[in-house]
């Protein structure tokens, strides 16, 4: 296992600083919430902060770092060797002992509800394909599928070839349900539409998602839906649109990213930041703090300047549709089946 970068935020006043500290080392600075009622959080993460699910989180709880509302300390890269998820939280909870653990239990299920059991006064609050758990683990997950819903509708339209490529990372219903959301989009501006999708079989491989993504433009996609990264940079060195997910990816080929189905993680973080200091924390299924209502999820802004453009038919189009699901008039539905005619890697 590749040895985990260990990084402390330090919210310390109203006018709080962020300080990150050196890799390696467990400071053992801050035990518990201090007497201003600051918490002290610490998440626990398998893959890099670099990968978008991961980094979604870790940007929500930076903010409130940042905003003085929480000491932030996070361990990344922990990967899902026997153990190493179990011995890394175990020793978080014994040295740090926070108030709170973030995370993604993701692959690590049985590790992670093991120690919560151990440690019934922190908050564990993992993203999760469970159910929450007495007495203290609760769950969330991202619920972006009416965004993606709607990055299909441009994806169908923007397509010369009739051909779209879609790279994700396991056919699980957490990724299906996106994934579907956005071929029945395409599907709802153009019926004709092919959807070539591939599952790499990881969470954080740019590299695999690089070859699948070569291969399904090899195959005629023109234009890719990188759910994983390493997809975006392969479309924009071929010239060709793409579409981000968890998090606004365009800074990464301005030219290229239409738009991104957003994932903000701060609805939950604040609740149980709530939740917790008014002593009120119980195990809990978060889900609706991700979902479009609520805030925690969204479309980022369609890039019209992207190479070639984008008729404004089919901007208007996306947008009636996005007014639509805000107001509830029109429902995407949740389909977590396995896509038809996907491939596993």
């Amino acid at each position: 296992m590749k040895k985990s970068r260990i990084s402390r935020v330090l919210a310390v006043t109203a006018a709080a600083a962020l300080v990150l500290a050196a890799c390696g080392g467990n400071s053992g600075e801050s035990s518990g919430s201090d007497d201003s009622g600051v918490l002290n959080v610490v998440a626990a993460y398998s893959s890099a902060i670099e990968e978008p699910w991961d980094g979604v989180i870790h940007e929500a709880l930076t903010e409130a770092a940042d905003d003085g509302e929480i000491t932030y300390k996070y361990i990344d890269k922990i990967g899902y060797a026997s153990g190493a998820f179990e011995r890394t939280v175990r020793q978080i909870a014994e040295e740090d002992k926070p108030d709170i653990i973030f995370g993604d239990s993701f692959g690590n299920e049985e590790a992670a509800r093991k120690v919560a059991l151990d440690y019934p006064d922190i908050a564990f609050v993992m993203g999760s394909g469970g159910g929450p758990a007495e007495p203290n683990f609760s769950v969330f997950d991202n619920w972006i599928h009416e965004p993606a819903y709607v990055s299909g509708i441009l994806a169908g339209g923007l397509t010369k070839s009739g051909k779209i490529g879609v790279v994700g990372g396991y056919p699980v219903p957490e990724v299906n349900r996106i994934v579907n959301a956005f071929i029945a989009g395409a599907q709802s501006s153009n019926p004709s539409v092919e959807v070539k999708v591939t599952f790499i079989s990881s969470w954080f491989d740019p590299a695999a998602a690089k070859d699948a993504a070569l291969a399904q433009i090899d195959a005629g996609a023109d234009v890719m839906f990188a759910e994983r990264a390493g997809v975006i940079e392969t479309a924009a060195e071929k010239g060709l649109l793409a579409f981000g997910n968890q998090m606004d990816q365009k800074s990464i080929a301005p030219d290229y990213v239409v738009t991104s189905n957003v994932w903000n993680m701060r609805p939950t973080v604040e609740y149980i930041l709530k939740q917790v200091k008014a002593g009120a924390y119980t195990a809990q299924d978060l889900k609706d703090f991700s979902m479009f209502a609520k805030g925690g999820s969204s479309l980022a802004e369609i890039n019209k300047g992207v190479k070639g453009g984008i008729p404004d038919d089919l901007v208007k189009k996306a947008e009636d549709a996005l007014a639509s699901i805000k107001s509830g008039v029109f429902r995407v539905d949740v389909n977590e089946g396995v896509p038809a005619g996907s491939v596993v890697k």
